[in-house]
Protein backbone atom coordinates (compact mmCIF):
# COMPACT_ATOMS: atom_id res chain seq x y z
CA UNK A 1 0.00 0.00 0.00
CA UNK A 2 2.87 2.46 0.73
CA UNK A 3 4.89 1.78 -2.35
CA UNK A 4 2.07 2.33 -4.18
CA UNK A 5 1.15 5.28 -2.70
CA UNK A 6 4.94 6.52 -3.20
CA UNK A 7 5.23 5.68 -6.74
CA UNK A 8 1.63 7.64 -7.41
CA UNK A 9 3.08 10.81 -5.97
CA UNK A 10 6.53 10.22 -7.66
CA UNK A 11 4.58 10.12 -11.06
CA UNK A 12 2.19 13.28 -9.79
CA UNK A 13 4.80 15.07 -7.88
CA UNK A 14 4.82 18.26 -10.52
CA UNK A 15 1.03 17.94 -10.89
CA UNK A 16 0.31 18.20 -7.03
CA UNK A 17 3.31 21.33 -7.05
CA UNK A 18 0.62 23.18 -9.22
CA UNK A 19 -1.99 22.10 -7.34
CA UNK A 20 -1.14 22.69 -4.23
CA UNK A 21 -0.33 26.37 -5.03
CA UNK A 22 -2.59 27.33 -7.60
CA UNK A 23 -5.18 25.91 -4.84
CA UNK A 24 -3.97 28.25 -2.52
CA UNK A 25 -4.20 31.15 -4.96
CA UNK A 26 -7.74 30.35 -5.42
CA UNK A 27 -8.67 30.26 -2.01
CA UNK A 28 -8.07 34.43 -1.40
CA UNK A 29 -9.56 35.13 -4.59
CA UNK A 30 -12.60 33.69 -3.51
CA UNK A 31 -12.39 35.19 -0.29
CA UNK A 32 -12.07 38.63 -2.02
CA UNK A 33 -14.66 38.03 -4.33
CA UNK A 34 -17.21 37.16 -1.36
CA UNK A 35 -16.37 40.10 0.44
CA UNK A 36 -16.35 42.50 -2.30
CA UNK A 37 -19.97 40.91 -2.98
CA UNK A 38 -20.76 41.61 0.40
CA UNK A 39 -19.64 45.35 0.39
CA UNK A 40 -21.53 45.98 -2.57
CA UNK A 41 -25.13 44.65 -1.33
CA UNK A 42 -24.15 46.87 1.69
CA UNK A 43 -23.50 49.80 -0.70
CA UNK A 44 -27.00 48.99 -2.69
CA UNK A 45 -29.27 46.53 -1.11
CA UNK A 46 -30.01 45.34 -4.51
CA UNK A 47 -29.91 41.55 -6.26
CA UNK A 48 -28.70 42.98 -9.50
CA UNK A 49 -26.38 45.13 -8.46
CA UNK A 50 -24.46 41.96 -6.92
CA UNK A 51 -25.24 39.94 -9.77
CA UNK A 52 -23.56 42.56 -11.93
CA UNK A 53 -20.11 41.82 -10.80
CA UNK A 54 -20.26 38.17 -12.04
CA UNK A 55 -21.89 38.88 -15.04
CA UNK A 56 -18.90 40.94 -15.88
CA UNK A 57 -17.04 38.45 -14.95
CA UNK A 58 -17.92 35.84 -17.08
CA UNK A 59 -19.35 38.15 -20.16
CA UNK A 60 -15.76 38.68 -21.88
CA UNK A 61 -15.50 34.64 -20.98
CA UNK A 62 -18.10 33.70 -23.04
CA UNK A 63 -17.62 36.42 -25.68
CA UNK A 64 -14.06 36.05 -26.34
CA UNK A 65 -13.27 31.99 -25.02
CA UNK A 66 -13.83 30.36 -28.44
CA UNK A 67 -11.24 32.53 -30.05
CA UNK A 68 -8.45 31.62 -27.49
CA UNK A 69 -7.86 28.18 -28.26
CA UNK A 70 -5.60 28.65 -30.68
CA UNK A 71 -3.25 30.74 -29.21
CA UNK A 72 -3.27 28.55 -26.18
CA UNK A 73 -2.55 25.22 -28.36
CA UNK A 74 -0.15 27.23 -29.75
CA UNK A 75 2.15 29.02 -27.21
CA UNK A 76 3.62 28.47 -24.00
CA UNK A 77 0.67 27.54 -21.64
CA UNK A 78 3.22 28.48 -18.47
CA UNK A 79 4.00 31.94 -19.68
CA UNK A 80 0.02 31.89 -20.27
CA UNK A 81 -0.87 31.38 -17.13
CA UNK A 82 1.98 33.72 -15.65
CA UNK A 83 0.22 36.43 -17.12
CA UNK A 84 -3.05 35.74 -17.11
CA UNK A 85 -2.43 35.58 -13.00
CA UNK A 86 -0.37 38.81 -12.73
CA UNK A 87 -2.87 41.12 -14.97
CA UNK A 88 -5.52 39.74 -12.06
CA UNK A 89 -3.55 40.65 -9.20
CA UNK A 90 -2.63 43.85 -10.40
CA UNK A 91 -6.68 44.32 -10.96
CA UNK A 92 -6.91 42.88 -6.98
CA UNK A 93 -3.76 45.85 -6.23
CA UNK A 94 -6.32 48.28 -7.38
CA UNK A 95 -9.14 47.23 -5.57
CA UNK A 96 -6.80 48.13 -2.27
CA UNK A 97 -5.49 51.53 -3.33
CA UNK A 98 -9.03 52.66 -4.39
CA UNK A 99 -10.92 51.17 -0.96
CA UNK A 100 -7.38 52.39 1.42
CA UNK A 101 -8.20 56.03 -0.15
CA UNK A 102 -12.06 55.57 -0.12
CA UNK A 103 -12.54 55.97 -3.61
CA UNK A 104 -13.45 52.69 -4.62
CA UNK A 105 -17.14 52.78 -6.28
CA UNK A 106 -19.30 49.90 -7.99
CA UNK A 107 -18.47 50.53 -11.16
CA UNK A 108 -14.87 50.33 -10.31
CA UNK A 109 -15.75 46.19 -9.32
CA UNK A 110 -17.46 46.24 -12.83
CA UNK A 111 -14.79 47.24 -14.68
CA UNK A 112 -11.74 45.24 -12.89
CA UNK A 113 -13.92 42.15 -12.88
CA UNK A 114 -14.31 42.49 -16.92
CA UNK A 115 -10.62 42.76 -17.15
CA UNK A 116 -10.31 39.72 -14.79
CA UNK A 117 -13.17 37.57 -16.89
CA UNK A 118 -10.50 38.79 -19.74
CA UNK A 119 -7.53 36.89 -17.89
CA UNK A 120 -9.57 33.96 -17.24
CA UNK A 121 -10.20 33.69 -20.72
CA UNK A 122 -6.55 32.67 -21.37
CA UNK A 123 -5.88 30.90 -18.08
CA UNK A 124 -8.62 28.01 -17.78
CA UNK A 125 -8.18 26.42 -20.60
CA UNK A 126 -3.98 26.91 -20.49
CA UNK A 127 -4.65 25.17 -17.02
CA UNK A 128 -6.56 22.31 -18.27
CA UNK A 129 -4.89 21.51 -21.17
CA UNK A 130 -1.82 21.66 -18.89
CA UNK A 131 -3.55 19.06 -16.27
CA UNK A 132 -3.84 16.75 -19.06
CA UNK A 133 0.11 17.42 -20.08
CA UNK A 134 1.12 16.61 -16.34
CA UNK A 135 -1.06 13.42 -15.83
CA UNK A 136 -0.95 10.06 -16.77
CA UNK A 137 -4.19 8.91 -18.16
CA UNK A 138 -4.47 6.25 -16.05
CA UNK A 139 -4.54 9.36 -12.78
CA UNK A 140 -7.36 11.18 -14.97
CA UNK A 141 -10.29 10.75 -12.11
CA UNK A 142 -7.87 10.46 -9.26
CA UNK A 143 -7.14 13.94 -10.72
CA UNK A 144 -10.06 15.13 -11.18
CA UNK A 145 -11.06 14.25 -7.71
CA UNK A 146 -8.25 15.76 -6.16
CA UNK A 147 -8.99 19.17 -8.36
CA UNK A 148 -12.93 19.09 -7.00
CA UNK A 149 -11.37 18.50 -3.30
CA UNK A 150 -9.49 21.69 -3.50
CA UNK A 151 -12.51 23.20 -4.92
CA UNK A 152 -14.32 21.43 -1.96
CA UNK A 153 -11.83 23.63 0.40
CA UNK A 154 -12.09 27.01 -1.05
CA UNK A 155 -15.88 26.42 -1.01
CA UNK A 156 -15.56 25.38 2.82
CA UNK A 157 -12.83 28.32 3.71
CA UNK A 158 -13.54 31.06 1.75
CA UNK A 159 -16.57 31.70 3.58
CA UNK A 160 -15.67 31.61 6.91
CA UNK A 161 -11.75 33.02 6.47
CA UNK A 162 -13.55 36.31 4.31
CA UNK A 163 -16.48 36.52 6.87
CA UNK A 164 -14.11 36.52 9.89
CA UNK A 165 -11.00 38.80 8.90
CA UNK A 166 -14.92 40.95 7.10
CA UNK A 167 -16.17 40.98 10.71
CA UNK A 168 -12.47 41.89 12.59
CA UNK A 169 -9.92 43.31 10.41
CA UNK A 170 -12.10 44.94 7.16
CA UNK A 171 -11.85 44.11 3.88
CA UNK A 172 -8.56 45.55 3.33
CA UNK A 173 -6.58 42.94 5.37
CA UNK A 174 -8.47 40.29 2.32
CA UNK A 175 -7.35 41.67 -0.21
CA UNK A 176 -3.71 41.74 1.29
CA UNK A 177 -4.37 37.77 1.81
CA UNK A 178 -5.26 37.44 -1.72
CA UNK A 179 -2.06 38.95 -2.66
CA UNK A 180 -0.04 36.81 -0.41
CA UNK A 181 -1.26 33.75 -2.04
CA UNK A 182 -1.26 34.91 -5.76
CA UNK A 183 3.09 35.94 -5.22
CA UNK A 184 2.83 32.21 -3.36
CA UNK A 185 1.21 30.51 -6.84
CA UNK A 186 3.53 32.98 -9.05
CA UNK A 187 6.64 32.05 -7.47
CA UNK A 188 5.89 28.12 -7.67
CA UNK A 189 4.95 28.09 -11.12
CA UNK A 190 7.81 30.38 -12.19
CA UNK A 191 10.60 28.32 -10.55
CA UNK A 192 9.01 24.45 -9.84
CA UNK A 193 6.78 23.90 -12.70
CA UNK A 194 8.14 22.50 -15.77
CA UNK A 195 5.32 22.01 -18.49
CA UNK A 196 5.78 19.76 -21.28
CA UNK A 197 5.74 20.58 -25.04
CA UNK A 198 3.63 19.62 -27.70
CA UNK A 199 3.43 19.98 -31.54
CA UNK A 200 0.72 21.46 -32.76
CA UNK A 201 -2.23 19.39 -35.41
CA UNK A 202 -0.21 19.60 -38.83
CA UNK A 203 -4.02 21.01 -39.61
CA UNK A 204 -2.87 23.81 -37.52
CA UNK A 205 -0.01 25.22 -38.69
CA UNK A 206 -0.57 28.20 -40.47
CA UNK A 207 -4.33 28.46 -39.37
CA UNK A 208 -6.14 31.84 -39.01
CA UNK A 209 -8.19 32.90 -35.86
CA UNK A 210 -11.52 32.06 -37.45
CA UNK A 211 -10.11 28.90 -39.06
CA UNK A 212 -9.08 27.98 -35.59
CA UNK A 213 -12.48 28.74 -34.06
CA UNK A 214 -13.72 26.26 -36.91
CA UNK A 215 -11.76 23.53 -35.69
CA UNK A 216 -12.53 23.52 -32.65
CA UNK A 217 -16.95 23.52 -33.69
CA UNK A 218 -15.88 21.13 -36.29
CA UNK A 219 -14.80 18.73 -33.33
CA UNK A 220 -17.73 19.30 -31.17
CA UNK A 221 -20.28 18.98 -34.07
CA UNK A 222 -18.18 15.66 -35.26
CA UNK A 223 -18.90 14.35 -31.37
CA UNK A 224 -22.08 14.84 -30.93
CA UNK A 225 -22.21 12.93 -27.76
CA UNK A 226 -19.98 15.51 -26.26
CA UNK A 227 -21.46 18.30 -27.66
CA UNK A 228 -25.03 17.77 -26.44
CA UNK A 229 -23.41 16.97 -23.22
CA UNK A 230 -21.65 20.73 -22.95
CA UNK A 231 -25.51 21.73 -23.81
CA UNK A 232 -27.21 19.86 -21.43
CA UNK A 233 -24.35 21.60 -18.92
CA UNK A 234 -25.61 24.94 -20.32
CA UNK A 235 -28.96 24.32 -19.53
CA UNK A 236 -27.94 23.58 -15.87
CA UNK A 237 -25.49 27.12 -15.78
CA UNK A 238 -28.47 28.89 -16.24
CA UNK A 239 -30.99 27.44 -13.70
CA UNK A 240 -27.43 27.49 -11.16
CA UNK A 241 -26.58 31.03 -11.90
CA UNK A 242 -29.97 32.57 -11.13
CA UNK A 243 -29.67 30.24 -7.77
CA UNK A 244 -26.14 31.92 -7.41
CA UNK A 245 -27.58 35.29 -8.03
CA UNK A 246 -30.54 34.94 -5.40
CA UNK A 247 -28.57 33.25 -2.42
CA UNK A 248 -27.11 35.93 -1.04
CA UNK A 249 -29.83 38.88 -1.28
CA UNK A 250 -32.04 36.02 0.40
CA UNK A 251 -29.79 34.83 3.09
CA UNK A 252 -28.33 38.77 4.00
CA UNK A 253 -32.48 40.00 3.84
CA UNK A 254 -34.39 37.49 4.87
CA UNK A 255 -35.70 37.01 8.97
CA UNK A 256 -32.93 34.64 10.43
CA UNK A 257 -30.17 35.30 7.97
CA UNK A 258 -27.26 37.71 8.28
CA UNK A 259 -23.40 37.22 7.18
CA UNK A 260 -23.09 34.99 9.64
CA UNK A 261 -25.87 32.47 8.37
CA UNK A 262 -24.71 33.16 4.32
CA UNK A 263 -21.23 31.70 5.64
CA UNK A 264 -22.62 28.93 7.24
CA UNK A 265 -24.78 27.89 3.89
CA UNK A 266 -21.75 28.39 1.57
CA UNK A 267 -19.19 26.48 4.45
CA UNK A 268 -22.03 23.93 4.51
CA UNK A 269 -22.04 23.31 0.55
CA UNK A 270 -18.01 23.39 0.87
CA UNK A 271 -18.11 20.66 3.85
CA UNK A 272 -21.04 18.52 1.41
CA UNK A 273 -18.44 18.86 -1.60
CA UNK A 274 -15.47 17.91 0.52
CA UNK A 275 -17.07 14.47 1.25
CA UNK A 276 -18.49 14.29 -2.52
CA UNK A 277 -14.24 15.06 -3.76
CA UNK A 278 -13.09 12.51 -1.32
CA UNK A 279 -15.57 10.03 -2.00
CA UNK A 280 -15.31 10.38 -5.80
CA UNK A 281 -11.21 10.27 -4.86
CA UNK A 282 -11.15 6.70 -3.68
CA UNK A 283 -14.30 5.52 -6.36
CA UNK A 284 -13.19 3.10 -9.27
CA UNK A 285 -14.45 4.26 -12.55
CA UNK A 286 -18.21 3.62 -13.01
CA UNK A 287 -19.63 1.84 -15.60
CA UNK A 288 -21.25 4.57 -17.45
CA UNK A 289 -20.00 7.93 -16.66
CA UNK A 290 -22.98 9.79 -18.71
CA UNK A 291 -25.62 8.10 -15.68
CA UNK A 292 -23.73 9.18 -13.34
CA UNK A 293 -23.52 13.02 -14.19
CA UNK A 294 -27.33 12.72 -15.56
CA UNK A 295 -28.26 11.49 -12.04
CA UNK A 296 -25.96 13.21 -9.80
CA UNK A 297 -27.56 16.57 -11.31
CA UNK A 298 -30.70 15.44 -11.18
CA UNK A 299 -30.59 14.94 -7.41
CA UNK A 300 -29.17 18.21 -6.76
CA UNK A 301 -31.80 20.14 -8.87
CA UNK A 302 -34.34 18.45 -7.35
CA UNK A 303 -33.04 18.89 -3.17
CA UNK A 304 -31.82 22.01 -2.48
CA UNK A 305 -33.84 24.68 -4.01
CA UNK A 306 -36.97 23.31 -2.75
CA UNK A 307 -35.26 22.89 0.92
CA UNK A 308 -34.23 26.85 0.86
CA UNK A 309 -37.54 27.91 -0.56
CA UNK A 310 -39.61 26.34 2.21
CA UNK A 311 -36.87 26.80 5.00
CA UNK A 312 -37.20 28.97 7.69
CA UNK A 313 -33.75 28.53 10.24
CA UNK A 314 -30.01 28.13 9.42
CA UNK A 315 -30.07 24.65 10.21
CA UNK A 316 -32.51 23.73 7.09
CA UNK A 317 -30.59 25.97 4.88
CA UNK A 318 -27.31 24.01 5.67
CA UNK A 319 -29.18 20.89 5.05
CA UNK A 320 -30.31 21.46 1.58
CA UNK A 321 -27.19 22.85 0.90
CA UNK A 322 -25.55 19.54 1.76
CA UNK A 323 -28.04 17.82 -0.39
CA UNK A 324 -27.43 20.04 -3.29
CA UNK A 325 -24.21 20.02 -3.72
CA UNK A 326 -22.49 16.58 -2.31
CA UNK A 327 -23.01 14.87 -5.52
CA UNK A 328 -21.56 17.52 -7.72
CA UNK A 329 -17.95 16.56 -7.24
CA UNK A 330 -18.85 12.79 -8.28
CA UNK A 331 -20.48 14.36 -11.37
CA UNK A 332 -17.53 16.90 -11.95
CA UNK A 333 -15.05 13.98 -12.18
CA UNK A 334 -16.72 12.10 -14.02
CA UNK A 335 -17.20 14.56 -16.65
CA UNK A 336 -13.65 16.23 -17.05
CA UNK A 337 -12.52 12.48 -17.50
CA UNK A 338 -14.50 11.96 -20.13
CA UNK A 339 -13.54 14.88 -21.71
CA UNK A 340 -10.09 13.84 -21.32
CA UNK A 341 -10.24 11.13 -22.40
CA UNK A 342 -12.11 11.75 -25.38
CA UNK A 343 -10.34 14.94 -26.82
CA UNK A 344 -6.87 14.57 -27.97
CA UNK A 345 -4.58 16.77 -26.15
CA UNK A 346 -3.05 18.40 -29.27
CA UNK A 347 -7.13 19.66 -29.50
CA UNK A 348 -7.56 20.17 -26.21
CA UNK A 349 -7.52 24.32 -26.04
CA UNK A 350 -9.54 24.63 -29.28
CA UNK A 351 -12.19 22.36 -28.03
CA UNK A 352 -12.17 23.71 -24.39
CA UNK A 353 -12.06 26.84 -25.45
CA UNK A 354 -15.51 26.35 -27.67
CA UNK A 355 -16.64 24.48 -24.50
CA UNK A 356 -16.39 27.46 -22.46
CA UNK A 357 -18.22 29.73 -24.88
CA UNK A 358 -21.12 27.05 -25.31
CA UNK A 359 -21.43 26.20 -21.65
CA UNK A 360 -21.13 29.04 -19.83
CA UNK A 361 -22.74 31.70 -21.57
CA UNK A 362 -25.64 31.09 -20.21
CA UNK A 363 -24.41 31.87 -16.59
CA UNK A 364 -24.22 35.80 -17.12
CA UNK A 365 -27.62 35.70 -18.70
CA UNK A 366 -28.85 33.43 -15.52
CA UNK A 367 -27.05 36.17 -13.09
CA UNK A 368 -28.85 39.12 -14.94
CA UNK A 369 -32.42 36.95 -14.92
CA UNK A 370 -31.78 36.55 -11.23
CA UNK A 371 -31.25 39.92 -10.14
CA UNK A 372 -33.90 41.30 -12.47
CA UNK A 373 -36.57 38.94 -11.44
CA UNK A 374 -35.25 39.35 -7.54
CA UNK A 375 -35.54 42.99 -7.40
CA UNK A 376 -38.55 43.81 -10.13
CA UNK A 377 -40.73 40.46 -10.14
CA UNK A 378 -40.73 38.17 -7.33
CA UNK A 379 -39.97 40.48 -3.96
CA UNK A 380 -42.80 43.44 -5.33
CA UNK A 381 -45.29 40.61 -5.63
CA UNK A 382 -45.07 39.28 -2.43
CA UNK A 383 -44.68 42.84 -0.67
CA UNK A 384 -48.17 43.68 -2.73
CA UNK A 385 -49.61 40.29 -0.82
CA UNK A 386 -52.66 40.26 0.99
CA UNK A 387 -52.03 39.62 4.75
CA UNK A 388 -52.76 35.50 5.28
CA UNK A 389 -52.13 34.90 1.37
CA UNK A 390 -51.10 31.09 0.54
CA UNK A 391 -47.74 32.88 -0.70
CA UNK A 392 -46.72 34.34 2.77
CA UNK A 393 -48.23 30.98 4.39
CA UNK A 394 -45.66 28.74 2.49
CA UNK A 395 -42.63 31.33 2.03
CA UNK A 396 -42.70 34.07 4.53
CA UNK A 397 -43.18 37.95 4.82
CA UNK A 398 -40.58 40.63 4.51
CA UNK A 399 -37.73 41.12 2.51
CA UNK A 400 -36.26 37.94 1.15
CA UNK A 401 -39.32 35.92 0.62
CA UNK A 402 -39.57 37.11 -2.93
CA UNK A 403 -36.20 35.44 -3.26
CA UNK A 404 -37.58 32.27 -1.21
CA UNK A 405 -40.22 31.85 -4.09
CA UNK A 406 -38.03 32.09 -7.07
CA UNK A 407 -35.65 29.06 -5.23
CA UNK A 408 -39.18 27.04 -5.72
CA UNK A 409 -39.44 27.75 -9.28
CA UNK A 410 -36.21 27.35 -9.93
CA UNK A 411 -36.13 23.70 -8.56
CA UNK A 412 -38.70 23.02 -10.15
CA UNK A 413 -37.52 24.03 -13.90
CA UNK A 414 -33.86 22.64 -12.73
CA UNK A 415 -35.62 18.86 -12.67
CA UNK A 416 -37.45 19.03 -15.17
CA UNK A 417 -34.85 20.20 -17.79
CA UNK A 418 -32.67 17.28 -16.47
CA UNK A 419 -35.29 14.45 -18.18
CA UNK A 420 -34.93 15.33 -21.85
CA UNK A 421 -31.31 14.39 -21.93
CA UNK A 422 -31.52 11.24 -20.44
CA UNK A 423 -33.51 10.08 -23.65
CA UNK A 424 -30.71 11.53 -26.33
CA UNK A 425 -29.20 8.85 -27.94
CA UNK A 426 -25.84 10.81 -28.53
CA UNK A 427 -25.25 10.67 -25.09
CA UNK A 428 -25.28 7.26 -24.24
CA UNK A 429 -23.16 6.51 -27.74
CA UNK A 430 -20.64 8.97 -26.51
CA UNK A 431 -20.40 6.23 -23.18
CA UNK A 432 -20.47 3.33 -25.67
CA UNK A 433 -17.54 4.92 -27.84
CA UNK A 434 -15.29 5.80 -24.28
Amino acid sequence: MYHHFKENVKELRTFLILWGTQSFSSLGSSMTSLALVIWAYEQKGSALTTALLTICSYAPYVIFSIFAGSFIDRKNKKLIMLASDSLAAVCTVLVLILFSTGRLRIWHLYFLNTVNGLMNTLQQPAADVTVSLLTPKKYYQKVSGLRSLSNSFVTVLAPVLSTALLSFAGLRLVILFDLITFFTAFVSLLCFIKIPKIEPDKEQVGESLLESVNGGLTYLKKERGILDLILFLAVINFTASIFNAALPPMMLSRAGGGKIELGMVNTAAGLATLAGSILVTLLPAPKSRVRVILNCLLFSMSTENFILALGRTTPVWCFGSVLGWILIPVMGANMDALLRTKIPVTMQGRVYSARNTLQFFTIPLGYLCGGILIDQVFEPLMAHQAPGSLLLQVFGSGKGSGAALLFFIIGITGALSCLPFRLDRHLWELEETN
